[in-house]
């Protein structure tokens, strides 16, 4: 049967939701220290074994003990056609099950949801993907050019033991491989009852994690003391987390608020462009992220007796930088917090930024109206960053596609890293239907 053929039966749709689940509840909590992240591995295996029974060899590839990332070549039936990466991420970030309203790592399906750590990010397109694929054995299709599929470990805390892992040290995996899709793409924002954007990422901001180290003269907390490092750290702190970045608008963005002035109707001042993007509803703090670096403390460290003045202090911060803008956003942090304040990078990748244009563009947008006829596909840059950041290092184009339709009221962007995150059932099934059509025929 080739790529031409009728669509996956149905059986596809239905093995995702529990193909997703069986992924939830394997614990794959990354804290940032192999001494304490865990599940990777069980993770990897899962997938492989999936990967398997459709016929379909896989390989593991530890970076360290525990941090496993699965990787398999699917032949396509043009053989001199480019190979097109899909590419997930089985790590997630920390979840405390007293936040939730279900048990993270449960898997439980309630009010046609499935939630868990990891549903939307980013389990669930994971799940499509095994899906997709083991219809295909099941049908018999196979793709018109080569996929080649990773799964990774380690995307939450910088990719060093996942994505980067690979590319530095299994490059020839991807030979072959020029574009490729991943997460957090794809989605929909509902305009009307009718009319649905959905949001293709064609490009990233960058990372630019660092962390502020203050000294001072240590000394008793009894006395009058006027070189504190936890009284100079809080104030630079304070300074950076009350700092509104310029506005800088990227070729991206104006793309993207193009597209939306269109859609909406509405007329978007480009020197006032927060005021239109406040209208965007559950969107608005993904897009709001996208029109100026941003700077987020996340973490404080200092002392080790309650009466004791320390010699040091430590802040991390979250920076994340527009395309081009990471020097002076360093320039800009740097003025913020002062010449006695150190500036110590422990994660700097580069933003990304592609183009809304070619043929694998036009392929995402025809699966996604062949199954939503009221679908307007439209690019937009991710406030975060993913495993994109490795694998255009190989100099592959890459998109963020995991096709969602959700519910209009749900707060999608809210679920990244918060509690109660859940994926849609129907969505996953019709993430799975938009995929088939897409990964047979791009």
């Amino acid at each position: 049967m080739t790529s031409d053929a009728l669509p996956a039966r149905p059986d596809a749709t239905d093995e995702v939701v529990d193909l997703c689940r069986d992924l939830l509840r394997i614990d794959t909590t990354n804290t940032g220290d192999n001494d304490t992240s865990v599940g990777e591995r069980r993770a990897a295996e899962y997938v492989a074994e999936k990967l398997a029974e459709a016929g379909v060899d896989a390989e593991i590839h530890e970076s360290a003990p525990g941090r496993a990332n699965v990787v398999a070549r699917i032949p396509g039936t043009e053989p001199g056609r480019d190979a097109l990466l899909v590419h997930g991420h089985l790590d997630v970030v920390p979840a405390d099950p007293d936040e939730w309203s279900v048990h993270p790592f449960s898997g439980e399906i309630r009010d046609g949801y499935l939630w868990g750590r990891g549903a939307i990010d980013m389990k669930d397109f994971d799940a499509m993907v095994l899906a997709v694929v083991r219809g295909w054995q099941r049908a018999g299709v196979r793709p018109r050019r080569d996929i080649v599929l990773a799964f990774t470990a380690d995307e939450e805390a910088g990719s060093d033991y996942g994505a980067h892992f690979l590319t530095q040290r299994h490059r020839d995996l991807f030979d072959g491989c020029t574009e490729a899709i991943g997460e957090v793409g794809g989605f929909s924002y509902s305009v009307d009852e009718q009319r649905r954007l959905y949001l293709i990422e064609t490009a990233e901001k960058g990372i630019d994690w660092l962390r502020l180290h203050a000294k001072g003269r240590p000394g008793h907390g009894s006395m009058m003391h006027d070189d504190n490092a936890v009284t100079a750290l809080a104030e630079a702190v304070a300074r950076i987390g009350r700092h509104r970045f310029p506005v800088v608008m990227t070729d991206t963005v104006r793309a993207f608020l193009a597209e939306v002035s269109d859609v909406l109707g509405i007329e978007i001042d480009p020197d006032d462009p927060e005021t239109a993007i406040a209208k965007l509803g559950p969107i608005a703090n993904i897009i709001g992220a996208t029109i100026r670096n941003t700077a987020n403390p996340t973490r404080l460290a200092a002392g080790y007796k309650d009466n004791v003045i320390p010699g040091r202090a430590t802040a991390t911060i979250d920076c994340r930088s527009l395309p081009g803008q990471s020097e002076e956003l360093e320039r800009q942090l740097r003025e913020l917090v002062g010449p006695d304040i150190a500036i110590e990078y422990v994660q700097r990748q580069p933003a990304l930024e592609t183009t809304f244009d070619g043929d694998l563009v036009a392929g995402m947008s025809a699966a996604l109206r062949a199954e939503d006829p009221g679908a307007h596909p439209v690019p937009y840059m991710l406030s975060g960053g993913t495993d994109a950041k490795a694998f255009s290092r190989l100099g592959i184009r890459c998109f963020g596609f995991a096709p969602l339709r959700l519910p209009a009221d749900l707060n999608f962007s809210g679920l990244f890293h918060g509690i109660d995150e859940r994926v849609p059932l129907d969505g996953l099934q019709f993430g799975v239907r938009v995929l088939d059509r897409f990964l047979r025929t791009c």
